[in-house]
């Protein structure tokens, strides 16, 4: 019980925290504009393009990115990877999920009214086909293990406690004033209560699509070690818990210039009081030299929202395959993004080329949020069985 005490307060902490800062930071009202309206609205006024800004931000991600590509020069050593495991025959899943993905993607883009209001709902069976399909080739490229395979018990929590983790993160976007926010989420055609039910369930894809991702990138033999031998970095518990909790709340008064705090202020919260009852979490592991889990589940995050882009761009209420305004809105899980001083150079029309930068601490964050939840309810959070390691080391 005391464990579950001290795993539970900070986690309120990150929900109240910014509540009384709002209280301060917004005399009249108490609380940011539009605040727990769902789904999330735009908020005019973010601040146009700054060179300065994107400036330092892009070096920072020029930085990542050497790291990510050239992690020698940062004093990591080369690691000899493990014998590749013999491939075996793609299971049957891997085919449903991969019509189930073609389908709806072809639906969603051609907006094809012949099978009626199904193009509506298009957005969560296509990455669910999705998922099976990542499933599908880790299964076949690991020998016989997946997340699905190897875990179905947990595969099936962890769509749950995806609802749960996507609710949480987007709640900090009321405070930075909407990075992004959805244009078709009250669509005439259908209810309030059907779309928020689309998007309860279009939430349960996101955990168990990065973890596919991490399992499927793991079984490539030199990917799985090119990160394990690295500098040994022990971030402290205490300065992650509070430093993040003194974030969240800067974030309140400075919606703008801390925009970027909502991926990393509610990550190292939790994670820093992980880390200070000595559990297990990525960090962990890159105390002891081993950045491989923590830079490997941040890349699969980056993977997923290329792809989550990708989708959600041909979705947008012009259709991608003839170019023409279509009568009507069919996707309500359509987003754009309205991030201040950095929102050019797109990579698909919605998403600034800066802004994939922040699925890197959110793939960590899905992990940390995954392993928080595990200790709370008392589930195992190891979530694959791949040989190489380190697929869990909790």
């Amino acid at each position: 019980m005391r464990l579950k005490l001290a795993l539970i307060w900070p986690f309120l902490a990150c929900l109240l925290v910014p509540l009384i800062a709002a209280w301060f930071a917004y005399p009249v009202d108490h609380q940011p504009p539009k605040f727990g309206a769902f789904p999330p609205e735009q908020i005019p006024g973010a601040p146009g393009f700054n060179l300065l800004v994107f400036c330092l931000i892009g070096l920072v991600c020029l930085v990542i990115t050497a790291l990510l590509l050239y992690p020698s020069l940062f004093g990591f050593k080369p690691v000899t990877p493990p014998a590749p495991v013999p491939t075996i025959k793609l299971p049957f899943w891997f085919w449903i999920g991969t019509v189930l993905t073609v389908f709806f993607w072809w639906l969603m883009w051609a907006r094809v009214t012949a099978f009626g209001d199904l193009v509506y709902y298009a957005f969560s069976p296509m990455w669910w086909g999705f998922i099976l399909a990542l499933d599908g080739l880790t299964y076949s490229r690991s020998g016989g293990n997946s997340f699905l395979a190897s875990k179905p018990k947990t595969f099936l929590i962890c769509a749950l406690v995806s609802v749960a983790g996507w609710l949480f993160f987007e709640y900090f976007d009321y405070f930075v004033l909407s990075n992004w926010y959805y244009p078709n989420g009250h669509m005439a055609a259908l209810s309030h209560a059907t779309i928020v039910s689309l998007f309860l369930i279009a939430y349960t894809t996101v955990w168990p699509a990065i973890f596919e991702w991490y399992t499927l990138l793991m079984t490539f033999p030199a990917l799985s070690v090119k990160y394990s031998d690295g500098p040994k970095l022990a971030l402290p518990g205490n300065l992650m818990l509070w430093g993040g909790l003194a974030l969240i709340a800067a974030t309140v008064f400075f919606p703008y210039p801390l925009f970027w705090a909502m991926w990393v202020g509610p990550l190292i919260v939790l994670a820093g009081q992980l880390v200070r009852k000595n559990i297990w979490t990525p960090f962990t592991a890159m105390a002891q030299g081993n950045w491989s889990p923590i830079l490997l589940v941040a890349i699969s995050s980056l993977c997923n929202g290329i792809f989550w882009e990708m989708w959600n761009h041909g979705s947008e209420n012009i259709n991608p395959i003839s170019h023409v305004v279509p009568p009507f809105a069919t996707n309500p899980n359509y987003w754009i993004y309205d991030v201040p001083y950095v929102n050019v150079i797109h990579l698909f029309s919605e998403m600034p080329l800066l802004g994939y930068f922040g699925y890197l601490p959110f793939g960590i964050l899905v992990w940390v949020f995954f392993i928080w939840t595990g200790k709370l309810f008392g589930f195992s959070s190891d979530f694959g069985n791949i040989k190489y390691p380190p697929a869990s080391e909790q």
